[in-house]
């Protein structure tokens, strides 16, 4: 459904927003339990690159319809991440993680299966960036397992808590660092303006004072569109010509 869609992109945008990328250069990322493509389109419009992992053939198919961006891979990350060393500038995984505490098969050993994931993803990040990975923990006890091999397996870094205080937009997101370690980034909602912390979290749609706050173009304005044909024809894909009516808004019809 759209709300779902919607809730998706803002946590791929949160999630984009706490790797803290380089401005100035286009990164490639890696999106873990990629589904569809959605984070990746938000990525692909932010002008960095991405390769998506999913178990999920039926989801991969739906990415492959919509002409996502960014390649694909159908693989069980509790396997591990395939890539060479330091490859990525970063990682996301939108709801993807807490799959791997499940024991599917006999044997699949959470625990065992949440280091492979962890340690070779160590491994493919290159030194100084962040995994951001966003999950709906059942319990506590889930949550400690989780970090705990994340941090068995060589990351720094914790949870961040947006909206802790509202049962609706509370979300976690594991920041870990690989390498060289900063300040955890603060969760939204979790203080005032006058910077009291706040034990009724009121939810704001706080999304949008970061909007454009790095000078990108507004999305589906015409330069928006006539960047995103420049970086289709960079990567040798089929783009129709630009013309005067491109990006121009259609008359309403009556």
């Amino acid at each position: 459904s759209s709300r779902v869609v919607e809730i998706q992109s803002q946590m791929s945008e949160r999630a984009v927003e706490l790797l803290g990328l380089p401005e100035d250069r286009p990164c490639l990322l890696l999106d873990v339990g990629c589904g569809s493509g959605l984070s990746g389109d938000y990525i692909s419009d932010e002008g960095h690159y991405w390769i998506g992992m999913d178990i999920s053939p039926a989801m991969l198919d739906v990415a492959l319809e919509r002409e996502v961006e960014g390649d694909l891979l159908l693989t069980d990350v509790g396997h591990g991440i395939p890539f060479r060393p330091g490859m990525f500038d970063g990682c996301i995984s939108i709801s993807a993680v807490q799959w791997l505490c499940n024991a599917d098969k006999k044997s699949h050993s959470p625990p065992k299966r949440l280091y492979r994931f962890f340690s070779t993803l160590y491994t493919a990040l290159a030194r100084g960036s962040r995994a951001v990975l966003q999950l709906y923990p059942e319990n506590s006890e889930q949550l400690e397992l989780i970090t705990a091999q994340a941090m068995r397996a060589g990351f720094t870094g914790g949870m961040v808590v947006d909206y802790p205080n509202s049962t609706k937009a509370k979300k976690f997101f594991l920041c870990l660092f690989a390498g060289a370690s900063g300040p955890l980034p603060k969760g939204l909602g979790t203080e005032c303006a006058d910077g009291e912390e706040i034990h009724q979290a009121k939810f704001t749609n706080e999304r949008t004072r970061f909007r454009n706050a790095k000078g990108k173009s507004v999305k589906k304005s015409r330069d928006w569109i006539l960047e995103k044909k420049e970086r289709r024809r960079r990567q040798g894909k089929e783009v129709r010509a630009d013309t005067k009516y491109t990006g121009r808004k259609r008359r309403p019809r009556f």
